[in-house]
């Protein structure tokens, strides 16, 4: 929440809100839409790298589907993706995220505040972890700990 706060993003915020409207039962999708612009907030000037800075930055607490949707959809490569694993998987979310990208940058929907999407990302968060995270978003092993003597 707080780089989300430092890079303060209402196209982002819009863009979240499109996809909350129009898939209302994706909440990871509705996450990538937010989060998709944070890599240029943890390095800036590293354009070409902004779509996988992000994705890794994401992937410890959101899960890897967040992650993929948050990579995948900053625009293909030269080489037309080929290397860009499990994008068939996710290609309708993918082109939804894209579009709602693009309709995100005409003056559209109220956005709401940053802040309603706390317990959002609280959710997805922990179903994360529950589904088997093993690494915590600050490289830390997750889980119970357990008193090794």
């Amino acid at each position: 929440m707080e780089l989300l706060h430092a890079g303060r993003d209402d196209h982002a915020l819009r863009t979240a809100a499109l996809l909350r409207r129009s898939h209302p039962a994706d909440k990871e999708l509705q996450l990538a839409g937010l989060l998709q612009d944070i890599g240029r907030m943890l390095r800036p000037g590293d354009g070409a790298r902004h779509a996988v800075l992000a994705a890794e930055a994401v992937r410890p607490l959101l899960g890897e589907r967040v992650a993929r949707l948050v990579r995948l959809q900053a625009p293909a490569p030269a080489d037309g993706g080929a290397d860009r694993p499990g994008e068939d998987a996710e290609a309708e979310a993918v082109a939804t995220l894209r579009q709602a990208r693009e309709a995100a940058g005409a003056s559209g929907p109220d956005a709401g505040v940053l802040e309603d999407w706390r317990p959002l990302l609280e959710l997805v968060a922990a179903g994360s972890c529950r589904a088997g995270n093993a690494i915590g978003p600050l490289g830390s092993p997750r889980g119970p700990v357990t008193d090794v003597r």
